[in-house]
């Protein structure tokens, strides 16, 4: 079984994200933080991580930067999900690495067929 980590510090969103994984029978990781995400990560790798970009402390920008930089999950896709919508939020996530960029509130259709290029 595929499993996701999902970087989230809204509950709403993370029981929301994690309900469609589920469904689509993928196994989900959480964290509530970029801090939380990397004490996790090195435990378990996940098959592809969900980043939520507005995050207490380090933002999701600069984890996808981090994680992409470390030879050690620099390979796990990162799917960053964000209410910040604009041209220049998408551009920097693709600058930090990032695989897909979707937004808030999450299509569940967009989110699983994103999900499905990358596992």
């Amino acid at each position: 079984m595929n499993t996701v980590m999902i970087v989230e510090d809204s509950m709403t969103d993370m029981e929301l994200l994690t309900l469609y994984l589920q469904k689509e029978g993928l196994s989900v990781m959480s964290a509530t933080s970029g801090e939380d995400a990397q004490r996790k990560l090195e435990k378990h790798r996940p098959d592809l991580i969900v980043l939520d970009v507005i995050l207490p402390g380090q933002s999701g920008f600069q984890l996808c930067r981090q994680l992409k930089s470390d030879p050690q999950t620099k390979g796990i896709p990162i799917v960053l999900c964000s209410t910040k919508n604009t041209e220049v939020d998408k551009q920097w996530g693709k600058m930090g690495g990032a695989d897909a960029y979707i937004t808030k509130p999450v299509d569940k259709d967009n989110l699983l067929n994103t999900i499905r290029q990358f596992i």
